[in-house]
């Protein structure tokens, strides 16, 4: 059974140490995005990997951490504007509607969005139904379901 999301939520991001965070469905995006800066490849005993630190000093959730990893790819990703880019892409999980789904997401600069990250249909098919009229469905969920423990 699909569930319904709204247009916009909050979720989780435990990999990433993010947590109610900002997001926006975007049905006319294929794939998930997220927003990072220094962005780089580098090199560690021998193998190549992603090194980014999410958001940005202006955004609340900002802590300043370095994340590494070498599960990641890059993608060719065509943005709104209609520029075709190549981005990083890494693997995580998210947490919404108290479940735990993978996700894959490319790493981007967003620091002009209002939200830091975007849930594309590639992440959305097959366990969602969008309803443009409704925001924060998981994340009433989930502050109602710790109000009654």
């Amino acid at each position: 059974m699909k569930l319904t999301i709204g247009r916009s939520d909050k979720a989780d991001f435990p990999e990433l140490s993010l947590f109610d965070i900002d997001l926006k469905v975007d049905s006319g995006a294929y794939t998930s995005s997220i927003h990072c800066t220094d962005i780089q490849e580098i090199t560690l005993n021998d193998a190549s990997h992603i090194q980014f630190t999410l958001l940005d000093p202006t955004h609340p959730l900002f802590n300043n951490r370095i994340f590494k990893t070498n599960k990641y790819t890059s993608k060719a990703v065509k943005s709104s504007n209609g520029i075709t880019e190549i981005r990083f892409l890494i693997a995580t999980e998210i947490n919404i509607f108290g479940q735990l789904f993978p996700i894959e997401l490319t790493l981007t600069e967003r620091k002009e969005m209002k939200f830091p990250i975007l849930l594309g249909r590639k992440f959305l098919n097959q366990k969602f139904i969008i309803d443009t009229t409704k925001k924060n469905l998981s994340y009433k969920l989930k502050n109602k379901n710790e109000c009654a423990l």
